[in-house]
């Protein structure tokens, strides 16, 4: 499937550090990657309803750290998934009457529209389900052939007991999983399974339902052997980096990390990490954007879709500094009294470092001079700022911090700040943080 446009990010003068992360799986500040290229999966829509702040602060997130990873130098591969058939989208469109394809393909429009505004840089692959189902099919015959499937009324399940290392990503308790099983999409007390834990890896036909032919017999894969498949199928059996939300660590993630260890762990490039053979070296998780409290769903209806805020007039580079304003594992509450000081910092940003006026036609003064050069000093120090910000666990508000900094130091000076510096800041501004100034 066809990803989004690209903008271009401009060049910065010398080499950024390499970004650090917070690994959910260890609780620790890991090095995000360590080879030359770098590599990351994150989870995308199930197109029934997007794209709301949540998923914009989430996939805002990971390109910040596709930015970072860039400016230190790393190839980056990035690779994303549509969840293009399943429960909620089949849902909506009865609900709605409406043909569940036509559903799917007006929202995954809309939802490239709204990144192309973000200025979210694309995946290399956005790749849909539906595409995917002979990777998945694949996957799900490695599980079959490990003895770690088993049928219950034609359904295939997968066994976590088949996989001792069950568990390493989330750290949870079995009663706090199944917990969450059952809020989260998951069948826990479906008569007949081993376990309550087991997943669902392949859907039989049901009537009225859409359905595949497979080896399997008719139907469709569960979620979580979806993104294993095609995060190993289009990157490796292992990669640096697995991304979502934090709701997505159980079971989502869990789940996902077990199918391919249990799959494809026999591999020689499967390599421990801290015990545990991996699926992803590391794991990355956004908090969420609560609105009057409640934390922002389509349950509960309580969304505030990107759509909506640019047809009412909001500028996208306000809407993206009002979230980048929040540490991306923070849970926060969206307000339009957020969104007002976003476009009012941006107002000042532009003021301060917009497009350089025409060269004044008297040679510039030794004060003059003196002051570009204090300028452009301040602008290389807010840079380094940034840079050393972004690389610590991706801390975009510390990085406007520096770039408020600047245009404080900027507005106080007697000129402006010369046309180096202002160039230099909007640049660092746009390459490291996404923000057109």
């Amino acid at each position: 499937m066809d990803s989004w446009r690209a903008v271009s990010i401009p060049p910065l003068p010398g080499q950024g550090p390499d970004p650090y992360i917070t690994d959910t799986a260890t609780g620790e500040l890991v090095r995000a990657a360590a080879g030359p290229t770098a590599t990351m999966y994150a989870c995308g829509i199930t197109p029934y309803d997007a794209t709301h702040i949540g998923h914009a602060a989430t996939f805002l997130a990971w390109d910040l750290l596709v930015r970072a990873w860039r400016g230190a130098g790393h190839n980056v591969i990035y690779v994303q998934n549509v969840t293009d058939v399943d429960d909620p989208l089949l849902e909506r469109a009865a609900r709605d009457g409406e043909d569940w394809r036509d559903l799917a393909d007006r929202e995954i429009a809309r939802y490239r529209g709204d990144m192309e505004a973000l200025r979210v840089l694309p995946p290399a692959r956005l790749v849909g389900a539906v595409e995917a189902l002979p990777v998945i099919e694949r996957l799900s015959r490695r599980l079959a052939e490990r003895g770690s499937l088993y049928e219950l009324d034609n359904d295939l399940y997968f066994s976590r007991a088949s996989d001792p290392d069950f568990g390493s990503v989330s750290r949870l308790d079995p009663a706090t999983m199944t917990a969450l099983f059952a809020e989260r999409g998951g069948d826990p007390s479906r008569p007949g399974k081993k376990d309550p834990l087991d997943a669902l890896v392949w859907l039989a036909a049901r009537p009225g339902e859409p359905s595949w032919a497979s080896s399997f017999g008719p139907g469709r894969p569960g979620w979580h052997v979806e993104c294993a498949a095609i995060a190993t199928e289009y990157l490796s059996r292992v990669f640096d980096v697995q991304a979502g939300g934090s709701d997505l660590i159980f079971p989502h993630h869990e789940m996902s990390a077990s199918h391919a260890r249990v799959a494809l762990g026999d591999s020689p490039h499967v390599r421990p990490v801290g015990g545990v053979r991996a699926f992803a070296r590391h794991y990355l998780h956004a908090g969420m954007v609560r609105l009057d409290g409640e934390k922002m769903s389509k349950s509960l209806g309580n969304l505030v879709f990107v759509s909506s805020l640019l047809a009412d007039g909001a500028d996208p580079m306000a809407i993206r500094l009002a979230i980048l304003a929040h540490h991306y594992r923070d849970d926060w509450d969206w307000t339009a009294t957020g969104l007002a000081a976003a476009a009012q910092r941006l107002a000042r940003w532009r003021a301060a470092a917009g497009p350089a006026q025409p060269a004044p036609q008297e040679p510039a003064s030794a004060a003059g001079l003196a002051s570009a050069v204090d300028a452009l000093a301040s602008a290389e120090a807010a840079l380094a700022v940034m840079r050393g910000r972004m690389a610590d666990d991706l801390d975009a508000p510390g990085a406007l911090a520096a770039v408020d900094r600047w245009v404080q130091e900027i507005t106080a000076a007697p000129g402006p700040p010369g046309a180096r510096a202002a160039g230099l800041i909007r640049d660092a501004v746009d390459a490291l943080l996404g923000v057109a100034l």
